[in-house]
């Protein structure tokens, strides 16, 4: 409703130009004449100021009559309205004869009330020329606004296919990617099972309280940085239970960045991913290095030492992730690999934009 409101405005005004600026432009010749001793007695003889102030107000309102009809006729105003070579000549047409009608009435006026006018005999044969251009005008005018609207709809029709586009893959991606740590943590869970019964029964208590959160996490497209860290710490708890002192967590956490934006599960994602791909044992135990940098980054990086038997990927974790980022953030997460993985992922501080 609106957007309506201010489109309706937009068309009023523009219309209103439109018509003052004509009706000045066509009565440009008086208007000069009146600074012009010589042609206002050679041309415009008698010829007062009232009387071309009288011409131009009554062009001005005829104008907006006219431009109001064509509206109300062909819906010059609505963008969803197809316009055919065949209204705009009638349009033309229409607007022709009732120029040419509004002029008669105003010379009736000026005989019989005596209102202020042009009498001069060249203003009145100017009369059927002025009644050509402007009808021309008008429907040209009504039809290049119509174009503008056009356009500004289909601008308008592409960003939202664009955002909803964007919505669409953005629920792919997390769609995927919850499926993909539930197989992972039932793995898990099934070797627990057969080692050691008690901590499977606490296991299956720390994954419902995961699996809540990647259910709640579903239904927004970023968290905050506590948020994700409260939940990676639970998904840690997770992986301690199997590999106990073999892995290690280093976080250090700048409190300034705990309300930054980043997507649902990022950090699980990286956590698993370094889990996945390196050998965990008492000969090689791993730790992994969650911080934050003075440039708004989150480092998730652990040394790399590679398993005998290389796992196959399924080539969801690092690739969902960087996607996830380009969609909702326009932004690309940063990977090194030296003698360390590095992943580093930006952190969206949103705290400028809720202030506008």
């Amino acid at each position: 409703m609106i957007v309506k409101a201010i489109k309706k405005d937009k068309y009023v005004l523009s219309t209103a130009i439109i018509s003052l600026a004509v009706a000045v432009l066509i009565h440009f010749p008086e208007s000069v004449s009146l600074f012009d001793r010589f042609e206002s007695h050679s041309l415009f003889p008698g010829m007062r100021f009232m009387d071309v102030a009288n011409e131009i107000l009554f062009t001005f309102l005829s104008l907006l009559l006219l431009f109001a009809i064509n509206t109300r006729l062909f819906h010059f105003n609505q963008s969803s309205i197809k316009i055919t070579g065949t209204k705009i000549l009638l349009s033309f047409v229409l607007t022709w004869i009732l120029s040419n009608l509004l002029g008669q009435v105003f010379v009736f006026l000026h005989k019989t009330f005596d209102i202020p006018a042009i009498d001069a005999m060249v203003h009145h044969y100017l009369h059927p020329l002025r009644d050509f251009i402007v009808a021309c005008l008008v429907t040209s005018s009504c039809y290049i606004i119509h174009l503008i609207y056009r356009q500004q709809q289909v601008l308008i029709e592409n960003e939202q296919l664009q955002a909803e586009n964007i919505r669409n893959q953005y629920e792919v991606l997390k769609n995927q990617l919850n499926p993909h740590m539930l197989f992972n943590s039932l793995n898990t869970l099934r070797s627990l099972v057969r080692e050691n019964q008690d901590k499977a029964q606490d296991y299956i208590q720390e994954l419902s309280r995961v699996l809540r959160y990647t259910l709640q996490s579903n239904e927004s497209q970023s968290v905050s940085l506590r948020e994700e860290m409260e939940f990676a710490s639970a998904y840690i708890f997770l992986l301690k239970m199997r590999f106990e002192n073999n892995l290690q967590f280093d976080i250090q956490i700048d409190k300034a960045y705990e309300d930054y934006r980043l997507p649902p599960m990022a950090v699980q994602v990286l956590i698993e991913n370094a889990v996945k791909h390196n050998e965990i044992s008492n000969r090689k135990p791993l730790t992994i290095h969650i911080t934050t940098d003075g440039n708004g980054c989150l480092s998730i990086s652990n040394d790399i030492q590679p398993k005998w038997t290389a796992t196959p990927g399924t080539g969801i974790g690092l690739a969902n992730l960087a996607k996830r980022y380009r969609l909702l953030f326009k932004q690309e997460i940063q990977i090194t690999e030296d003698k360390e993985f590095t992943v580093c992922i930006p952190l969206i501080d949103e705290a400028p934009q809720q202030k506008q």
